[in-house]
């Protein structure tokens, strides 16, 4: 499961106030709810896209701080997509996984990697807790 701050000033609740509506405007039906984090987050057992096996999604509550979008999607292998003619599912699957988290969080992909890099770095930064 990984899960994507929003920009500086930015809140989830105001971007996406309906969560379930959300994911399902993206992703397909929502069929079940997971437990993550003592948070229920969303699950699409059959997503509308084929490359999608499973998709996991929802807000991750953290009391004082700012709530997150966690997010895990289950893929199929590409040669099975590919080998079934669905090579525009495949590629279509890219721009909906990075609209609907440029959506909720307001950052784009490079501005996620960039955030991911850094907390990668202040990681190894950090001295063991030994």
């Amino acid at each position: 499961m990984r899960e994507y701050k929003m920009r500086r000033g930015e809140h989830l609740e105001d971007r996406v106030p309906d969560m379930e509506a959300f994911v399902e405007e993206y992703f397909g039906e929502v069929t079940d709810t997971e437990e993550y984090e003592g948070n229920d987050l969303l699950v699409v057992d059959d997503p509308d896209n084929p490359v999608f096996e499973r998709v996991v999604a929802g807000r991750v509550e953290y009391g004082s701080k700012k709530d997150k979008l966690a997010l895990h999607i289950d893929e199929r292998p590409a040669e099975e997509v590919i080998a079934e003619g669905n090579v525009d599912a495949a590629e279509d699957a890219v721009a909906i996984k990075n609209d609907f988290l440029e959506e909720a969080t307001d950052r784009d992909a490079k501005a996620r990697r960039d955030s991911l890099k850094r907390s990668v770095e202040d990681d190894a930064d950090a001295p063991d807790n030994v």
